[in-house]
């Protein structure tokens, strides 16, 4: 099906991500923790329930998950975190938004505003840049020779999916924030299901998902994207190699500071800056 494929991206970061699991595990976390703190029971709260999945697909290990549910009792008790987005401009005018999860709103916001200006950007103000994008669910499943692309896209709309998009490796499904979580869960049920039915013999706790999830959470999706650097045509702007590193330079220390939680953009970045 049709739909602008935003794996492209995620694929160019995935070797730093391995390499810092720890740190993502401890963002996640904290929404973990933050998420339960009014309830602790994924079966009653969608959001944590949402949360949860979104560590599962990081490989996130289920005693850290079981960890941050109990911190939202604990330690997280008199810490007041709240979730805040900025909007601002990376190198060339592209759109970033940078979500945020702080104890310290003064503090997050100067660091913000100081790595977008070194990185030859700039803070903006509220619905600056958002327009750009659509805030979609957004679910990654593994492509395999079991799943195939007529089967996958079946269950993604039996589901309630809007878009899905097959790349050689995952199928990217789109939806809508408020049905999210309804096509995640259908997803995992189809999944127990496949499991349930696979011969008795090859069935067992170590056995792969039928449907393994690579990424799943509601995200900010740009509608259009800029190539850094590209050909002087419609839609698409010329950058010398060193401004691709400095756009870079600013996604990963942005993405390195303890209060960002996500960040979104508008840049598809060159293949060769993307193994």
């Amino acid at each position: 099906m049709s739909g602008h494929s935003k794996w492209h991206n995620i694929q160019a970061k995935k070797g730093k991500a391995d390499a810092a699991k720890g740190k993502i595990f401890t963002k996640i976390g904290r929404e973990i923790a933050v998420a339960a703190k009014s309830n602790p029971n994924p079966e009653t709260n969608s959001k944590l329930a949402d949360i949860i999945a979104k560590a599962k697909a990081a490989n996130m290990p289920n005693d850290n998950i079981q960890r941050s549910i109990k911190k939202a009792s604990g330690e997280m008790n008199g810490a007041d975190y709240k979730e805040l987005t900025y909007e601002g401009y990376g190198i060339a005018g592209s759109a970033v938004i940078i979500v945020t999860l702080t104890d310290n709103i003064n503090r997050t916001a100067g660091d913000v505003r100081a790595i977008l200006g070194k990185h030859g950007g700039s803070m903006g103000n509220t619905g600056c840049v958002s327009y750009n994008f659509d805030n979609k669910g957004y679910i990654v499943v593994e492509r395999t020779v079991e799943l195939d692309e007529d089967t996958m896209t079946e269950y993604a709309l039996e589901a309630g999916a809007d878009d899905v998009i097959t790349s050689d490796d995952v199928y990217e499904i789109f939806t809508a924030p408020e049905a999210f979580s309804d096509v995640r869960k259908y997803l995992e049920d189809k999944n127990a299901e496949l499991m349930a039915a696979a011969p008795k013999g090859r069935r067992n706790e170590e056995e792969e998902p039928k449907i393994r999830f690579v990424q799943a959470e509601v995200a900010m999706i740009p509608q259009n994207k800029i190539d850094l650097p590209a050909a002087d045509v419609e839609n698409k702007i010329t950058l010398p190699e060193d401004k691709v590193k400095t756009f870079e330079n600013m996604l990963d220390a942005l993405e390195e500071h303890d209060d960002v939680q996500n960040v979104y953009h508008n840049v598809e970045l060159p293949d060769d800056e993307e193994e």
